[in-house]
């Protein structure tokens, strides 16, 4: 049993949970009804959230094997982890480096039911899976502890999660706590919602704030869409990699494309603690 393990934990499907919806976005099958019927109806009227949901899990893939592969990080903290689809972070990591160990962290039911997945490790190297909220950084790095070691460069990976934090300023503090926790050659890679219409133009964007409010209504959790500052500002004191904050399709693509990825509604990037 995974470390936080709590069997207690009621799986409630008579709302749409976030992980769960993502999960049927990018054609997975640990979802109900109830969650199905909130993606579609976002996608009646964005239907770029499909793009939204991929692209954002090709950015896992890409930042993971350039921070075990380039960056040298042996140890990632995968906080927000949702439900097991293909690349997880451990397997994209372990593949550049076997001997990478990697804690996961959710505070979902469902995904506490999966978590076992998840914890298919290669011989020389760990995973973990740990119960806990985001909200509380010093249970998040105490419990990640037991797993991995925090004088040692650590990469701390918060796909998709921050824009489910309300407010900024809390949104800002957590980021802040977890990495005052790791030490210096550490790094951070976030993904974020946004409305910034310069990435898909005035009316897609407004379709898009139109499908959120919508998805708010009933969700178990609102969304938050944050500003490309505001984004900027989780990387405060950090030496953020090129490209930059940038559309999710456009941090560092794969070689070989034509031309350049067409820009969705989600920011990214990766920082490194000096």
């Amino acid at each position: 049993m995974a470390h936080g393990e709590d069997p207690r934990q009621v799986i409630d499907n008579t709302v749409p949970h976030s992980a769960r919806v993502w999960n049927y976005l990018l054609g997975g099958k640990e979802n109900y009804e109830v969650d199905r019927r909130a993606a579609e109806a976002y996608k009646a009227t964005f239907p770029q959230i499909t793009d939204i949901a991929r692209t954002d899990r090709a950015f896992l893939g890409r930042a993971v094997r350039y921070l075990a592969a380039e960056a040298g990080i042996r140890q990632f903290l995968d906080i927000g982890t949702g439900l097991p689809t293909m690349n997880n972070t451990h397997e994209v990591a372990q593949r550049a480096a076997p001997e990478s160990r990697i804690v996961y962290v959710d505070n979902d039911p469902m995904v506490l039911t999966h978590a076992r997945a998840l914890l298919t490790s290669t011989p020389e190297g760990t995973c973990d899976y740990l119960s806990a909220d985001l909200r509380d950084p010093g249970t998040i790095v105490a419990g990640a502890a037991r797993t991995l070691d925090f004088d040692r460069p650590v990469a701390i990976t918060l796909l998709g999660i921050l824009h489910f934090l309300r407010d900024y300023d809390e949104a800002r503090d957590v980021v802040r706590r977890l990495l005052d926790a790791v030490p210096p050659g550490s790094y951070l890679a976030l993904t974020h919602a946004t409305l910034d219409p310069s990435l898909g133009g005035t009316e897609t964007a407004a379709r898009n704030r139109q499908a959120q409010d919508e998805y708010n209504e009933s969700a178990d959790v609102p969304l938050t869409p944050r500003t490309r500052e505001q984004i900027t500002g989780f990387f405060e004191g950090l030496e953020v990699i090129e490209p930059g904050v940038v559309s999710m399709s456009r941090w560092r693509p794969e070689a070989g494309m034509a031309a350049p990825p067409r820009a969705v509604f989600g920011y990214c990037g990766v920082g490194h603690k000096p």
